[in-house]
């Protein structure tokens, strides 16, 4: 690589990072478990017991879960939106009059007012019956418009938009371009101020509920910021360029949005021009809850059909489920399912609550179901042999009954991309995670940094970890008494607090070790951060379980034991690859890779990909392609 070409990447790389931190919320005026968590401090008291809702509250959110199931039960067909790759107008019409459109909008708009927690339980309802559903459901509440206007519209905006989004008018968020992913320094659709307008063009990619929508969401640049606007759907000048398809959740309406000199009122900016990351970015802190409810529907639904085919099917004269290969699969299912519950509810309860800062926890909760679920799904499919390969409706054309284990695989793989993706969750949350560590060490890290400054610096740092650092050394995890509360469990919670403060020693040895380089151990950090989000996952179940037990006996004990017990050694392994790993050569091969210096690798294989706009001869002739002209 030319100096050059490094200076121009690390130039690009410290615009976006500035980017970035300008959108970051930077104060902490609310505590967080989360944060605490990795500074080594289980402070149990911000989560035990978990926040609880008012009777009334809770009432109707049950009467209004009732209603959607008798609903989907009755008038949904999922196996026609797989097949048709489209949700009935009518399934939508029916939607609206029970007001899932306006679950948290609240009643003097027009919606119905419901805690996130009813919103999460009747997500993971309508995902674990078809997940396009949901997807359509969330994408239009949690980004979509109801969502930053709760938190940044005017009154005048609310009075507004949000009676039409709880009626059914759907919305969308359009951010992601042809060229600008996870990086918003590149975003290059723009809106222009002219008298009493804005005026926009550009091009948006990958708009979930896009092509359907009454109202939208944009992302553009005003000068050198980044602001948000509210756009009617038909508004002149968009075009719906094309409807996209996916591997997966074949039913949502997703596509390439035209932005032409749109004409858009001044009125409908959102919040201040400059505020646009912002507002997304603090939007998504209860906006992603929705995806970890959709995933905990999903894998207790893939406990539903791992009991049914693990009693069902025989295998050398046992049911396939008593032999130890699959037995052990279903109670990675089943405990994971349970965690997933847990995180879910946990942090939805902690939004309504409002008391934390949970920007750290849904992001959490965000990446850790995302990726468990999938590999629960994964082991469903595995477990159901050919049959978890088959398609349902195959399976029903020859008589069985169409499981459709491989379209949840399917549908759910997008989850681990939606609304930021593994990678860029592990750098957000590391970002906070390891803010103290940062904001300790200050100008000592920076390459830019004086001789003065970084002095001055040294000395703030080392007041901080001289205070810090002995908290670290023992503590209630220590003590055999500790956590007594939670009876069986309370072996876990102590696990969690001893390693939570393993995992903040791990933290600031890793400083040390590296200092401003830190934020580039991508690897390194994301164990970090895998290991937090067990620890977690891991507190959140006890507390279920010790909840749920009132009603349901030791068996929530039995299912919480055992996911604590498999968390623990996932842990292990975690804080073994932190120093032993293949990091710095994996780096070393992916860069020679990309120079062409294994092209040998290549050699002996056809690429099917379609280059450009391509498609098949109209007369079905697979082996002739023609571009479209």
């Amino acid at each position: 690589m030319s100096e050059q070409t490094k200076y121009a990447e690390q130039t690009k790389y410290a615009e976006s990072r500035q980017v970035g931190e300008q959108a970051r919320e930077r104060e902490w005026t609310r505590p967080s478990f989360a944060k605490q968590l990795f500074l080594g401090d289980l402070r149990l008291d911000l989560v035990h017991p978990a926040p609880t809702l008012p009777a009334e509250a809770v009432e109707r959110g049950e009467e209004f879960v009732r209603a959607v199931r008798h609903y989907l039960e009755s008038h949904v067909d999922p196996a026609l939106i797989e097949r048709t790759a489209q949700v009935p107008d009518e399934v939508v019409k029916g939607l609206a009059g029970l007001g899932a459109f306006g679950i948290t909008i609240g009643t003097e708009y027009g919606g119905l007012g419901l805690p996130y927690l009813y919103y999460c339980r009747t997500l993971a309802l309508v995902g674990s019956y078809c997940p396009a559903l949901a997807t359509l459901l969330s994408a239009h509440q949690s980004i979509g418009v109801p969502q930053p206007l709760k938190q940044f519209g005017t009154e005048e905006q609310k009075r507004e938009f949000l009676p039409r989004c709880a009626a059914g008018e759907i919305s969308a968020f359009l951010l992601t371009e042809p060229d600008v992913g996870s990086d918003p320094a590149r975003l290059s659709t723009t809106a222009v101020r002219d008298g009493d307008d804005y005026v926009l063009d550009g091009v948006k990619l990958w708009t979930t509920n896009g092509v359907v929508a009454d109202l939208l969401v944009v992302m553009a640049r005003t000068g050198k910021k980044i602001s948000a606007f509210v756009v009617e759907g038909d508004s002149p000048g968009i075009t719906v360029r094309r409807r996209n398809s996916f591997m997966g959740l074949r039913g949502i309406e997703n596509g390439v949005t035209e932005f032409s000199q749109v004409r858009v009122p001044a009125r409908n900016l959102i919040g201040k021009e400059g505020q646009g990351l912002r507002i997304a970015l603090t939007t998504l802190n209860t906006g992603r809850l929705s995806l970890p409810a959709t995933c905990a529907g999903n894998a207790k639904w893939a406990v539903k059909i791992a009991r049914e085919w693990g009693n069902a099917r025989e295998q050398w004269g046992r049911k396939v489920g008593r032999h130890e290969a699959v037995a052990t699969k279903i109670a990675f299912i089943a405990a994971s399912a349970y965690a997933l519950e847990a995180v879910s509810e946990l942090t939805a309860r902690l939004a309504d609550d409002q008391r934390n800062d949970i920007r750290i926890e849904a992001a959490l909760a965000k990446l850790y179901a995302t990726e468990l679920s999938y590999k629960v799904l994964d082991e469903l499919v595995q477990m159901r042999g050919g049959r978890g390969y088959e398609t349902a409706e195959s399976l029903a054309a020859r008589g069985e009954r169409g499981v459709p284990a491989e379209q949840m695989l399917r549908d759910s793989r997008i989850n681990r991309i939606f609304e930021g993706s593994s990678e860029i969750m592990h750098l957000m949350i590391t970002r906070e995670a390891v803010d103290a560590h940062l904001a300790a060490a200050g100008e000592l890290i920076n390459p830019d940094a004086s001789r003065q400054e970084r002095a001055h610096a040294l000395g703030r740092a080392s007041r901080f970890y001289a205070k810090w650092l002995p908290t670290l050394v023992a503590g209630t995890g220590n003590l055999p008494g500790g956590y007594t509360a939670f009876g069986p469990l309370a072996q876990h919670l102590r696990f969690v607090e001893r390693t939570s403060r393993k995992l903040a020693r791990s933290t600031f040895y890793g400083m040390s070790r590296w200092q401003g380089r830190l934020e580039h151990k991508q690897s390194f950090l994301g164990r970090v951060v895998d290991i937090g989000a067990e620890l977690f996952a891991m507190t959140a179940v006890c507390l279920k379980a010790e909840e749920d037990a009132d009603d349901l006996g030791r068996r929530p004990y039995e299912v919480a034991d055992t996911f604590c017990h498999q968390a623990r050694r996932r842990i292990r392994t975690l804080f073994d690859e932190l120093w032993d790993n293949s990091d710095e050569e994996d780096v070393r091969l992916a860069r020679y890779v990309l120079d062409g210096r294994y092209d040998f690798l290549e050699e002996g294989i056809l690429d099917p990909s379609i280059e450009g706009p391509w498609i098949g001869t109209p007369d079905g002739d697979e082996n002739v392609r023609r571009k479209i002209l």
